[in-house]
């Protein structure tokens, strides 16, 4: 099963750039995940104020660019993995929050755990 992990945080939290202890920590991690076979993809996203956002309501497409004011918090990076359980997701999602906790005190922030579906997952049986 494939699951993508969210990483949500303040867009500005006050803290600077992530520290390199950090990043070294996340990049071992993210090395040893890859060599296992369950670490599919990953990617840090760029701030909205270099982004976009194109909607659809009421009939019509608007696109807005960033960066977006309303936005408290945002998707900062993402990761995907294949693993067995929902349970091994989380596990994996814990591992990398406590990167965050050991390696940049005063961070806060939350991951999101979604399984990821794929069109065998609509097959008709018809």
């Amino acid at each position: 099963m494939r699951y993508l992990l969210l990483l949500k945080t303040e867009e500005n939290p006050g803290l600077g750039a992530p520290p390199q202890e950090l990043m070294d920590a996340i990049a071992r991690h993210g090395e040893a995940e890859a060599k296992s076979g369950r670490l599919l993809d990953t990617g840090g996203l760029a701030p909205t104020a270099m982004s976009a956002r194109v909607r659809l309501a009421g009939g019509k497409l608007t696109t807005t660019d960033g960066p977006f004011t309303e936005a408290k918090e945002v998707i900062a990076s993402y990761a995907m993995f294949d693993v067995g359980s929902q349970e091994e997701a989380i596990e994996l999602a814990t591992t990398f929050m406590e990167l965050h906790k050991i390696h940049w005190p005063g961070w806060e922030g939350e991951s999101e755990v979604r399984q990821v579906f794929g069109p065998a997952d609509f097959a008709s049986d018809g």
